[in-house]
């Protein structure tokens, strides 16, 4: 692969990622300051992640019809960064809510083009991807840091200025991309997936990974109040979540060798199984630092493992020409719908943190569910 395509996809994942490192922890943050309840959060969240379902669905097929993949990136940075800006100017439930969801639309819509814009540039390289993957890694440990000794000293609305500098970084990047050695011929985009899809191995694998991410509802929706309600000093939401992903980094390192000894199947059932495990270690001792540091550690299997072998499997299961689709239907299906459903369902139990431990053990039995769904799927690759 040439080091400049290296250099300029692992820049943009970079700062697409750094999104993430400023909303996971601290958008519930940036709710409660501007006076909302739990219950309305949970709202707001699963409104901002069902954009999911619509976004990379709609992107993906105008980029198979085109064979285009670039004009989308760069028109989803900017929508994005456009959207976002409107924070600046709006109060109330139903404008924040609004702007959110608009934002979310178009820059989610960017991640399944990035995904197949990377893997063809590579040419498939598992031991690349990786390596390009964790610099999205290292932007959201920069940016969980950086973002909560700012809105530590300035305040909740600190969140709006520090979502600007990052969208800024990521509009920027989009345009330093180019699709050489990226763009598949064109064919036609009605070409049999719809069969794909109706296998009992995707089947399999897509319910399970909409289980598993709504297992995430009460994590990515309430972790910093979580934390805070245990009495964690400030810098702890950005400390233990850069712990996670210091570990989800290390995976990407190592995944190829993991693939070369084991298959997509056996490492999503593993991923999903550590991933139950996280969740009740939370639940139960969640006020003990080192158990919860243990519990951060395990997303390594949560996000990484799990993120490379889905990716290995969608691989292996659609034809190149599909490839747009399939990654629209993984983003759409199991982030939108699942993460949708899990963070709403996280408002409703979590009760403004009477209920925590209660909604993090609900989670811990759905994430074991899914491995067991897994744990069915077929180890042999589905025909071309």
């Amino acid at each position: 692969m040439h080091i400049k395509n290296f250099t300029r996809l692992s820049n943009s994942y970079f700062w697409y990622f750094s999104v993430l490192g400023l909303a996971i922890p601290f958008l519930a943050i940036f709710l409660e300051g501007r006076g909302f309840n739990s219950l309305q959060m949970g709202e707001i969240l699963a409104v901002f992640t069902a954009t999911k379902i619509i976004g990379p669905t709609f992107w993906a097929f105008m980029a198979d019809k085109t064979g285009k993949k670039l004009p989308f990136i760069q028109l989803g940075a900017t929508l994005s960064l456009v959207c976002f800006s409107v924070l600046f100017f709006v109060d109330g439930y139903w404008p924040i809510l609004t702007i959110l969801a608009l934002f979310s639309l178009f820059w989610t819509g960017m991640q399944p083009q990035m995904e197949v814009l990377t893997l063809g540039a590579m040419r498939k390289s598992t031991k690349f991807y990786a390596r390009i993957r964790l610099w999205g890694s290292v932007g959201f440990i920069v940016f969980a840091l950086a973002s909560g000794e700012v809105i530590g000293y300035f305040g909740s609305d600190s969140f709006i200025a520090i979502g600007f500098v990052i969208l800024v970084g990521l509009w920027l990047s989009t345009l330093w991309l180019n699709e050489t050695n990226c763009r598949t011929s064109f064919v036609n985009v009605n070409s049999r997936i719809i069969h794909k899809f109706l296998t009992a191995n995707f089947i399999l694998f897509f319910i399970s990974g909409l289980l598993f991410q709504l297992s995430f509802g009460p994590y990515y929706s309430f972790f910093a109040l979580y934390l805070r309600d245990l009495t964690y000093p400030s810098y702890a939401v950005g400390m233990f979540v850069s712990l996670a992903v210091v570990a989800e980094i290390v995976i990407f390192i190592v995944a190829g060798r993991l693939f070369k000894r084991f298959d997509a199947k056996n490492l999503l059932v593993l991923s999903i199984a550590i991933t139950a495990a996280r969740w009740f270690i939370m639940a139960y001792f969640g006020d003990n630092g080192i158990m919860l540091a243990i519990s951060q550690l395990a997303h390594a299997a949560s996000f990484g493992l799990y993120h490379s072998a889905s990716m290995q499997f969608i691989q292996n299961h659609f034809n190149p020409n599909q490839q747009n689709r399939a990654q629209a239907v993984y983003v759409s299906g199991m982030y939108g719908i699942g993460g949708a459903i899990g963070a709403y369902l996280a408002g409703v139990y979590w009760m403004d943190g009477l209920g925590a431990q209660q909604t993090f053990i609900y989670a811990g039995y759905v994430a074991l569910f899914a491995s067991i769904i897994a744990f069915l799927m077929s180890n042999k690759k589905a025909p071309m």
